[in-house]
């Protein structure tokens, strides 16, 4: 019995199918969103408001970070509900899967269709739950088809529910998360090269995941040589993205507490959101690896404060010359190694505050 119903379950029914359904996902994450969207005319207006809010302290972020290259400007803010952000997300994470479409086709059976829906279920469930949670994003549209059409955007309704809860003067918290979606925009406009290394490792990824393995020798192979390989492009492409938001929390604080009135009560209220968390949410956090990836996070601004309060804003700027300059990622935590190696002796006594911090 037990035998002709697993037999059932696998038996194939003709054609494949891909594992990750994104029209479902999509439909099981937006029916969890409770409250009607807040409509495109509400968000146009809201937009509006951001992008003379970003107007205030671009000059101030410019003039902290080193300015842009001639020709070279921000782009726009979008003001995003839930379900603009989710429908958002879904699209770019279709997008960056997609070279990997081969790869997640699965026969057709029950058993298929049972384990498509967990997965479905599971991805649906981790975008709800950031669709709440995320306060803003720039996608540098990794993976994109040119030309590149960077965004900045905001979750108003996230926005607005904090402010309402911690009772925060609404344009300084907007002019201070704008200051950290800005602060990534920069890196990625001021610097092109970034996106194409962090880029590259992502094919790279792509690649030795979908490499064809026809016999045994070269599967021990890709376990011996190209799995080391794929292990140090991640912990490579880990580190970029560390020091990406990093430097984007440093950014934002530094200028935040010279032009932001409410900076301190802002700050508090970040301490508090970061530390403030049910016990459902930690259990996501850290089934998803969320959790994770704060803490490097946290780390990439250690790295980043320390090289900037100790040989200043030019000396840090340096990482963003070259792929060669990025931190790797054993420097993150020492940061006196990066930089013996990428200034040199002959630039140790650079002097603090060099680019107006």
């Amino acid at each position: 019995m037990v035998a002709a119903l697993v037999a059932e379950a696998v038996r194939p029914r003709g054609g494949e199918a891909d594992l990750l359904d994104w029209e479902q996902i999509a439909a099981l994450a937006q029916r969890r969103i409770r409250g009607e969207p807040y409509g495109t005319a509400r968000l146009r207006a809201v937009a509006v408001g951001y992008n003379q809010l970003a107007s205030e302290v671009r000059e101030p972020l410019l003039e902290g970070v080193g300015g842009l290259p001639p020709g070279v400007r921000l782009p726009d803010f979008e003001a995003l509900d839930r379900a603009a952000w989710l429908d958002l997300n879904v699209g770019i994470l279709r997008t960056a899967m997609e070279p990997l479409n081969g790869v997640g086709r699965v026969p057709n059976s029950w058993l298929a269709d049972l384990g498509r829906a967990g997965v479905n279920r599971y991805v649906a469930l981790l975008l709800e739950f950031l669709s709440r949670r995320v306060l803003g994003q720039f996608d540098p549209q990794l993976l994109g088809k040119e030309p590149v059409n960077h965004a900045l955007y905001l979750v108003e309704p996230n926005v607005a529910d904090w402010q309402q809860r911690e009772s925060l003067p609404g344009d300084d918290l907007r002019r201070w998360l704008i200051l950290h979606e800005m602060t990534h925009a920069w890196q990625f406009a001021a610097h092109p090269w970034l996106r194409e290394h962090l880029n590259e490792g992502l094919r790279q990824l792509i690649a030795s995941a979908t490499a064809p393995r026809r016999n045994g020798v070269e599967r021990l192979m890709a376990v011996t040589v190209g799995g080391r390989g794929q292990w140090a492009s991640l912990r490579r492409m880990q580190a970029t993205m560390t020091l990406v938001e990093g430097y984007g929390n440093l950014v934002m604080n530094l200028v935040g507490r010279r032009i932001l009135p409410s900076y301190l009560r802002l700050e508090d209220a970040y301490r508090r959101r970061s530390g403030e968390r049910s016990a459902l949410d930690l259990l996501v956090w850290r089934l998803t690896g969320l959790e994770l990836k704060m803490r490097q996070y946290r780390v990439g601004e250690a790295f980043a404060a320390a090289v900037h309060d100790r040989y200043g804003m030019a000396a840090l700027n340096r990482a963003w010359e070259s792929p060669e300059t990025l931190p790797r990622p054993e420097e993150l935590r020492d940061p006196e190694r990066w930089y013996r190696r990428v200034a040199g002796e002959s630039n140790r006594a650079l002097p603090g505050g060099q680019s107006g911090y």
